[in-house]
């Protein structure tokens, strides 16, 4: 499988992917989330634009993961991970991951961030797998503050969030 910048046309998979991943929430206790939808697709486009809309791609050159990632205050903040369920548990979070950290090696980047739920098998104690760590308050950037309000206005913070880093 590979992994490439999605196309324009593959903006709707990209949403089709989040949807379906975003119903193990359910399970959990948390429906709201489950129910969220997905970014727009003109948010998407400009993601896909920017070149850092990432797609893992199976045999027949269909998404089925797929990550999205900002610049914000010199690190690459990784905004959304998805992978379809069908597809999970067979290294394709991680191998996207991976190939934002050797992209944020290239552009100089010195740090990937994230912000995500702490008490969700799949979201924090993952990203510790993956080598991130927790941020505190007074580690935290401007950019990434304004994030977290941002969230807490949408209602994320229902559910304890944190920040967290891993540098390159």
């Amino acid at each position: 499988m590979s992994i490439r910048v999605a196309g324009i046309d593959e903006l709707s998979l990209l949403q089709d992917i989040e949807r379906a991943a975003g119903l193990a929430f359910d399970d959990i206790g948390m429906p709201a989330i489950a129910a969220d939808e997905p970014l727009p697709l003109d948010v998407l486009a400009g993601y896909q634009r920017a070149g850092r809309a990432w797609v893992k791609a199976d045999s027949g050159n269909r998404p089925v993961a797929y990550l999205i990632a900002d610049v914000i205050d010199g690190s690459l903040h990784l905004e959304q991970v998805s992978v379809h369920p069908a597809s999970a548990r067979h290294g394709m979070g991680r191998s996207l991951i991976e190939h934002a950290a050797a992209y944020a090696r290239d552009e100089g980047i010195p740090a990937l961030t994230l912000i995500t739920f702490t008490r969700v098998p799949w979201n924090a104690p993952y990203y510790e797998r993956c080598g991130f760590w927790y941020l505190d308050d007074a580690e935290l950037t401007p950019g990434l503050r304004a994030l977290r309000r941002k969230e807490a206005a949408h209602g994320l913070d229902r559910w304890p969030r944190a920040c967290m880093r891993r540098d390159l």
